[in-house]
């Protein structure tokens, strides 16, 4: 009987990666409730975690064949010429690494693939999920929140660790979840991950541009292009096969998305052209630049006593070109970024611009706008649906503007404004 506590979970395919932590025995459990809950579970094992629990308890709970090692147990009698490692990055729905010590962290991050879990898990196409379990001082070590960072900015989802008593003695972060608080998290994600865009071509633009007026200055504003980001990792992590035009930031790519670096607004409105008749949706979550310097200074611009003016341009309305050129059955989405009259500014511009979908935000929510790891959305379509949501991880935001869009009519017919 399956757990009406995690309803995601029922037929889908979990695999497990135990790595050799003082907390594997939680493991055990963890296999047992994502039984219940109906999912079907393969687990690959570390040579250090088998110091911990053998394979055959966990071969045992999961009714499946334990991996451990890269290399068949009998190499000369063996007639299964599978290759475990890709067939169940293959197989998966989504693959949890719990507990992840510092040291398998560190392998995630870097690329390593000296065992069968981290070779499985380059070959992964579907939600990584790490619950981190160690002691306080490697769970704080600069090297270890580097390396979650990093893996945080390619869309892998970070389970934080509890704070409570450790091994050690110290009391800090660092102990891993209970298995019903882990198996909610793989539930929360498996249902943010369903698979329906796939055979979709999704086109997002991200971040900034800057507008140059001499070789060492430029005219930007402060989009991270987090949001944008969030939004090709959501996409990909559905199935679509997603481009990401992505403005002057410093994130990491994520996983099978194709990704466009362009500087300034005429760039962005190249790329975005060049890119946007092979798109079935197009999300414009990139700040442009509204303005630019007629002309740029061939060398800098020395700093003088007198006063400086800039003479400035308009650059090219990406949006509005958008709107004019695309076709009824692509689905257009802008942003709105406003500081007052924020709702009505928003659905003057999802009007003018021809959308089918804008998603508003103001500088005046707290954890909202640039910068920050969360954000707080309006999503207002063309029909006049408005749904404000609360604040929330700019993941589960993105997750809940793709859905918005799953729910979209076909485009209805928009008449210029012009």
């Amino acid at each position: 009987m399956f757990s009406h506590a995690h309803p995601m979970l029922a037929g889908k395919h979990i695999a497990l990666g135990v790595t050799g932590g003082i907390s594997v025995y939680k493991m055990c459990t963890v296999v047992r409730l994502l039984k219940k809950a109906g999912a079907e579970v393969r687990v690959m094992m570390t040579r250090a975690a088998t110091e911990f629990v053998t394979p055959l308890t966990f071969s045992t709970l999961s009714q499946n064949e334990v991996v451990v090692s890269l290399w068949p147990q009998d190499k000369h009698a063996s007639t299964d010429k599978s290759v475990k490692h890709i067939d169940i990055g293959l197989w998966a729905d989504a693959m949890l690494v719990a507990p992840a010590t510092a040291n398998t962290i560190a392998h995630i991050a870097h690329g390593y693939a000296e065992d069968a879990l981290s070779a499985a898990i380059l070959a992964l196409r579907c939600p990584l999920i790490i619950a981190p379990a160690m002691d306080l001082d490697m769970w704080e070590h600069p090297a270890t929140q580097q390396n979650l960072a990093l893996l945080r900015s390619r869309g892998c989802f970070i389970l934080p660790p509890e704070e409570g008593e450790l091994a050690s003695g110290l009391v800090g972060p660092g102990r891993l979840p209970e298995p019903e608080t882990i198996v909610e998290y793989v539930n929360d994600v498996v249902a943010k991950t369903p698979l329906d865009l796939k055979k979709k071509k999704v086109l997002i633009t991200a971040g900034p541009t800057h507008e140059p007026i001499d070789p060492v200055r430029f005219i930007g504003n402060r989009s991270s292009g987090k949001m944008g980001f969030a939004l090709a990792n959501a996409a990909a992590l559905r199935g679509a096969e997603v481009t990401l035009i992505a403005g002057p930031v410093t994130l990491g790519t994520p996983q099978h998305v194709k990704r466009i670096d362009v500087e300034t607004a005429q760039q962005m409105h190249d790329a975005v052209m060049a890119q946007m008749k092979k798109a079935d949706i197009i999300i414009m979550a990139a700040a442009v630049a509204d303005y630019a310097p007629v002309t740029a200074a061939a060398e800098k611009i020395k700093k003088k006593d007198a006063a400086m003016s800039l003479e400035l341009r308009s650059t090219p309305d990406i949006l509005r070109a958008l709107g004019e050129k695309r076709t009824k059955k692509q689905r257009l989405i802008g942003f709105a970024l406003e500081t007052t009259n924020e709702l009505t500014h928003a659905k003057e511009k999802l009007t003018k611009k021809k959308l089918d979908m804008i998603v508003l935000n103001s500088t005046r929510d707290k954890g909202a706008a640039f910068g920050h790891d969360t954000n707080v959305i309006t999503l207002i379509t063309a029909g006049g649906a408005v749904k404000k949501l609360p604040l929330m991880d700019k993941f589960d935001a993105a997750a809940e503007i793709l859905s918005a869009i799953q729910e979209l009519q076909q485009p209805r017919s928009h008449k210029s404004t012009n």
